[in-house]
């Protein structure tokens, strides 16, 4: 395919997006295929000689759009949301026309100054203090993972990276029962280990407790271990919990711990004022992370962490090989030094367009329709006899679980949930409360309707009376 072919072929492409999208209702939810049946479709080696488009494009139809689990669709209430607004659509396809490599001011300013402005724009938005500086991340977990290392580095006097963590002191993170397996993974890269990652009680809300995490944090500094981290949460992934920030952070900011908000879902409500005294105290945090591309609308990848003071992270994450200085241009900003990957792409361009082209009371108004049609669900789900609600409605996620007389609710909830996700009119997925094996339901596709959310009752009922 040579450049002379690209506007054929992009219409084309931008042709099957119309009806793909415009027909996604008409589909099932998540694939129905079996393990390997796809990768038996392609050929065990590369083509000596190119094939042509016209044959390219078919397979693509014949393969791809039935082994997809349809995550713009609007009754997918699985997980968190991986949205796709339409206008964040079209600056990724800008993007990758562009192709820019934005690691550097000087390898793309504008890339480097909308990233600047545009993270500006988002802390405003969630009434952030102006003192918080932004950075466009892939995802949470590498956001997380950031945080984490300057946990460890701040907690050795910035010796780490230098000397090793071999035979020196233990570090103690602390978080609660209810953070993200993200928390987890980063704790091992960070060469920290599981056993390091402290599990604090929680209260009747699932909020970690103030006086569990002051305790813990002097019986590892009597016992000779260094406590480095906390991490918070708002709007945990499993049953949507969230830590009461201030008397957390205080204490960690009295006792010297580096701080890391997790809102990579939540987040994005905090866009709507009556929704942010659930995190009161954010001012005091480190670090926070917040996903646009799960409830904003931005296309994925797209995470921003906000941070008090960059200095930190940059200590530990920049290095500086002579091919990498920016000369004679002072003042500049260098995101890759914040980041993980040196690699970095045109994110802040999606962000742009997505705010222009929507606003935030239009983004404010999506938000508020899904916390309300995912309480109304719960509470008609909460009449129905053989359904028992497990966890309460917490912004737009709450969970249930079938109770019919005389079975196992576990053995039913399960054989519910392979039903619902089988016949393909919705896909959830599981967690568990309370020990209970559960089934999790989360609005918050950027198209959705209320009939979408409330036709979910239907499927539920029937296929639980069958």
């Amino acid at each position: 395919m040579e450049y002379a072919d690209y506007r054929r072929w992009s219409a084309r492409a931008t042709d099957w997006i119309e009806h793909y999208l415009g027909t996604l209702r008409n589909r099932r939810v998540r694939a129905a295929t079996k393990p390997g049946e796809i990768a038996a479709m392609f050929p065990r080696s590369a083509p000596e000689r190119a094939d042509d488009m016209e044959t390219i494009f078919a397979d693509f139809e014949r393969i791809v759009p039935d082994g997809l689990t349809h995550w713009q669709h609007p009754r997918f209430f699985a997980y968190f949301p991986s949205n796709a607004a339409p206008a964040s659509m079209i600056a990724e396809q800008l993007t990758a026309a562009m192709a820019a490599q934005c690691m550097l001011w000087q390898t793309s300013p504008v890339a480097t100054e909308m990233e600047i402005a545009m993270t500006g724009w988002l802390r405003d938005a969630l009434g952030l203090p102006d003192g918080f500086s932004g950075v466009i991340q892939d995802t949470a977990s590498t956001s997380t993972l950031a945080a984490v290392l300057t946990m460890r580095e701040r907690a050795l006097g910035f010796s780490g990276n230098s000397s090793g963590l071999s035979g020196g002191e233990k570090l103690r993170i602390y978080c609660t029962s209810e953070s993200h397996s993200s928390l987890n993974k980063a704790i091992r890269i960070a060469g920290i280990g599981d056993d390091n990652l402290v599990s604090v009680a929680t209260d009747e809300d699932l909020a970690m407790s103030a006086p569990a995490l002051e305790a813990a944090i002097r019986a590892d500094t009597s016992a000779g271990l260094r406590p480095a981290g906390l991490a918070c949460i708002i709007g945990g992934t499993s049953l949507g919990a969230s830590d009461r920030l201030r008397p957390v952070l205080e204490i960690a900011r009295r006792l010297g711990l580096y701080t890391h908000v997790d809102a990579a879902w939540a987040g994005s409500a905090m866009i709507c004022p009556e929704f942010r005294p659930v995190w009161d105290g954010i001012e005091l945090a480190d670090s926070i992370v917040f996903n646009p591309h799960k409830w904003l609308g931005a296309q994925f990848d797209c995470s921003v962490q906000f941070l008090a003071d960059p200095g930190d992270q940059v200590r530990t994450l920049a290095i500086r090989p002579e091919y990498l200085k920016t000369l004679d241009q002072a003042g500049t900003v260098d995101f890759s030094e914040w980041s993980i990957a040196l690699g970095r792409r045109f994110r802040a361009l999606k962000i742009w367009f997505l705010l222009r082209a929507y606003g935030l009371e239009g983004l404010r108004e999506r938000i508020r329709n899904h916390v309300t049609w995912a309480s109304e669900l719960a509470a008609k789900l909460e009449r129905h006899p053989e359904i028992e609600i497990t966890s309460p409605c917490r912004f737009s996620l709450f969970t249930f679980r079938h109770v019919p007389a005389g079975s196992d609710p576990d053995a039913a909830t399960r054989l519910l949930l392979q039903k619902i996700n089988d016949d393909g009119r919705l896909y959830l997925t599981q967690t568990t409360c309370e020990g209970k094996f559960v089934i999790r339901f989360v609005v918050g596709q950027f198209d959705c309707t209320q009939d979408d959310v409330m036709s979910a009752y239907d499927v539920i009922a029937e296929l639980a009376a069958a």
